[in-house]
């Protein structure tokens, strides 16, 4: 069969017509899905099906709030904190935000100073990501003992809607959870990082091939995703 000048989508070689053409493009697709790591492809799945997850907690949140008949409580009266006499409403809610959100930062630098081969500082940069995640969950365990101590629990709570307790601890949870998950692996990635089993090619777990900190990229992902569904969580939870 006659074949074209045009180059198929890799870029190597000429493009067959007809239905070989066809072939042709499909299979280059999967050839790029072929060079993606397996960790690398495992985690993106793993944050595809969180996301499915997450997204349906938000929406039966969402329903709960919009088919009550009883009035939702008030997020700057409920989340906010007495200082000096004064209610400050979603202060520390800002505080535990911008602690998340600095973390983000600096887990991407820690991703760039892995493939620079700066070992140290990446290990250093993880382990200030880590205590930045192990402070929001310090700072959310603070906030769970208050509210717990004026009376919200799963099955009600003194402010109005019944469904309020149920969904925040639900969400925040399971949104905690994972941040604490971070935390641990986090951790351990950093220690294997410092030790430079990435440079020698220590078997182990998280640990690769000789020179490959592909696993400080993949924690990176994990982390920026906790992050992203923080920004919603706060969204719907503390400004609606």
């Amino acid at each position: 069969m006659a074949e074209t000048t045009l180059t198929n989508t890799t870029g190597i070689g000429p493009r067959p017509d007809g239905l070989r053409g066809i072939a042709s493009d499909w299979s280059s697709d999967q050839r790029a899905f072929k060079n993606v790591s397996w960790g690398k492809a495992m985690m993106w799945i793993f944050l595809l099906s969180d996301t499915f997850i997450f997204g349906c907690f938000l929406l039966a949140y969402m329903t709960a709030r919009m088919s009550t008949v009883v009035p939702w409580p008030n997020a700057s009266e409920v989340f906010s904190l007495h200082i000096g006499g004064v209610s400050v409403p979603l202060l520390l809610i800002a505080i535990m935000t911008f602690v998340l959100i600095s973390s983000s930062g600096t887990m991407a630098m820690a991703v760039m100073q892995g493939y620079r081969r700066n070992r140290k500082m990446s290990a250093i940069l993880m382990l200030v990501t880590a205590a930045l995640g192990a402070t929001f969950v310090g700072m959310q365990a603070f906030e769970w003992t208050k509210l717990i101590s004026e009376g919200v629990r799963p099955w009600g709570n003194p402010w109005g809607a019944e469904q309020f307790g149920a969904t925040f601890f639900m969400i925040t949870g399971f949104h905690g959870t994972h941040v604490t998950i971070g935390v641990i692996f986090l951790l351990i990635v950093a220690r294997k990082v410092w030790r430079g089993d990435y440079d020698v090619g220590e078997r182990g777990f998280f640990t690769s091939r000789r020179g490959n900190y592909e696993s400080v990229e993949i924690m990176g992902l994990y982390w920026h995703f906790v992050d992203l569904v923080w920004v919603f969580i706060f969204a719907f939870f503390y400004l609606w």
